[in-house]
């Protein structure tokens, strides 16, 4: 879908109550590697589509990976339900198989993991969960999903209720949904510049329900009672957010989506060695904010990869040139193989 220089992997991870079960890692390979890595793990109604993201770190001597998690994305299959988990740790399979491929199978030595919103969360519960494991070495978290957005009440005895009823009709689909107000910021048919397929992320995303809202706030319960990750974390989000359900310009320049003082308010949480960024006029996804912004949002990241993983310069590497051959022409993209060894995967273009 991307075409070259992308490639992707399909992971088998065998199969639940709906049926088989599979991941997509999907890989940009840097012009001259440095032996780092990025894994990126998206948001809920989210798959991977910015490859302005990838192309920064590329540029930089980073291979870049990114993983659509089961039931999101390229990872969607007919017979399940987009989105939908019942623990946020049947997601660890998939980053761990990640995590193999890319330090094992491809040899990298050092390895950041990105987290956006619920990938946030999922990350930070992931990271501490293999904290012995040396799987990673540094995090950074985009805009976590730390906690809902919505008044106290309703954020602490209702969704306690609505976690009883998750465990009794996990599919009922609950009266909440994210509104049409970021999608429209963002997308370029609307007021927004970019451009993803709204089938795999739709405006008004898709339905929220009761197992899944169960599984979040039992994640974010466990990580407000604080994580133990080892290795250092960014955590960048947004200095407002926006609350309003109708459309005004302000909605292109905060948190259209959650409340950007939980994020702050439970960073220290996550372990000993925290780095907190914010950025005026940031959106939700931090890298999908205006340029001026993700110019701002790039350059700090770059700054701290350097300072605690050892990056070297966050200047662009040039690419060495190499001889064309006459033979020289883009291969045609091919569909993912559908099922393979979680630690092998199938490779194929994208």
């Amino acid at each position: 879908m991307l075409g070259p220089p992308y490639e992707r992997h399909t992971i088998d991870l065998g199969s639940d109550d709906e049926g088989s079960v599979v991941a997509t890692l999907v890989r940009r390979r840097a012009e001259r590697p440095t032996g780092r890595a990025v894994l990126y793990v998206h948001g809920f109604v989210d798959y991977f589509f910015q490859t302005h993201l990838a192309d920064f770190f590329a540029e930089r001597g980073w291979d870049f990976y990114a993983l659509d998690l089961r039931k999101y994305g390229r990872s969607l299959l007919p017979h399940q339900t987009a989105n939908f988990c019942r623990d946020l740790g049947d997601y660890f399979p998939e980053l761990d198989a990640a995590a193999q491929i890319i330090r094992t199978e491809d040899g990298h030595d050092t390895l950041l993991a990105m987290g956006h919103s619920t990938g946030g969360l999922i990350v930070s519960l992931w990271a501490h969960a293999r904290r012995d494991a040396g799987l990673v070495d540094g995090i950074f978290l985009n805009s976590p999903f730390f906690d809902l957005n919505a008044p106290w009440f309703v954020r602490r005895p209702l969704a306690a209720a609505v976690a009883r009823l998750g465990r009794r009709a996990p599919h009922r689909i609950l009266p909440l949904g994210l509104g049409t107000v970021y999608g429209e910021s963002i997308h370029a048919d609307h007021r927004g510049e970019w451009t993803y397929d709204l089938t795999w992320k739709p405006l008004a995303g898709f339905p929220v329900r009761a197992g899944w809202l169960d599984a979040v706030r039992t994640g974010q319960r466990r990580l407000r009672a604080g994580l133990d990750i080892p290795v250092p974390v960014l955590l960048a989000c947004s200095t407002r957010s926006y609350r309003s359900t109708k459309w005004r310009d302000a909605a292109s320049l905060a948190d259209a989506v959650l409340d950007v003082e939980h994020m702050v308010r439970w960073a220290p949480r996550l372990g000993q060695h925290v780095t907190l960024a914010r950025f005026d006029g940031g959106m939700h996804d931090l890298t999908l904010s205006g340029p001026a912004v993700r110019e701002k949002v790039f350059a700090e990241v770059g700054r701290w990869a350097e300072a605690f993983l050892g990056a070297g310069p966050t200047a662009a590497r040039p690419a060495a040139p190499e001889p064309r051959r006459a033979d020289d022409a883009p291969e045609a993209a091919a569909e993912t193989t559908p099922h393979a060894d979680a630690g092998t995967a199938a490779r194929s273009r994208e």
